[in-house]
C-alpha cells in the first residue's frame, strides 16, 4: 500500500454527490430529516438545481438534479442506488424517527450491532439509502472480525 503522504497529488477531501429527481425537495427533506444546512446553490433559469452544498455536521454532501442529457442520472424505484451514506449521530433512535417523520422509508429498525453501534437504515424519497448509527461501545478490529465470523457461523443477520 502506498503512503498517501508520498503521493505527488494527495487527496484533500472527499465529497459524496447525490443526484436526485427533485433536488429542491431533496434539500428540504435533508434539512427536515437530518438537520442539514444549505451552504450554496446554483439554480438554472428553468429551476433545475445544477449544484448545491449541504452541511451535515462538519461534512459536506453535494446534491443536484439529474441531467440525463449529460449522463447524470438519479436513482429510481426500478434502479435503486448502489451506495449508502453513513451518518454518525448522537441518538440513532431519535434521528430515525425524525427521518421517517420527514418522509423516509424505514428499512431496518434501530438495533445494537456487532461492530459497536446502534444502527438503523432508511431510504429517502429520492432513492438514496442512509445508515444511521450511534456508538455504543469501542470494539477493536480483531474483536469486530471475531464477532463478524461468529454472526455468520450462527446464520447471519442484517447489519
Amino acid at each position: 500500500m502506498t503512503d498517501p503522504s508520498q503521493q505527488t497529488n494527495p487527496i484533500k477531501e472527499v465529497f459524496p454527490y447525490l443526484r436526485t429527481r427533485d433536488a429542491a425537495a431533496a434539500i428540504e427533506f435533508y434539512q427536515q430529516a437530518f438537520g442539514a444546512v444549505e451552504e450554496f446553490r446554483l439554480t438554472e433559469p428553468g429551476g433545475r438545481i445544477g449544484h448545491a452544498e449541504l452541511k451535515f455536521g462538519t461534512a459536506t454532501i453535494m446534491v443536484s438534479d439529474a441531467y440525463p442529457e449529460y449522463g447524470i442520472h438519479a436513482p429510481t424505484e426500478s434502479t435503486p442506488t448502489g451506495s449508502s451514506i453513513h451518518l454518525h449521530v448522537q441518538d440513532v433512535d431519535a434521528m430515525t424517527q425524525q427521518a421517517v417523520a420527514a418522509g423516509a422509508t424505514l428499512i431496518m429498525e434501530p438495533a445494537d450491532q456487532f461492530y459497536g453501534e446502534r444502527a438503523a437504515k432508511v431510504q429517502d424519497p429520492f432513492g438514496h439509502e442512509w445508515l444511521l448509527g450511534s456508538q455504543i461501545e469501542d470494539v477493536s478490529r480483531e474483536e469486530m472480525q471475531r464477532r463478524f465470523d461468529a454472526m455468520f457461523e450462527a446464520g447471519g443477520q442484517e447489519c
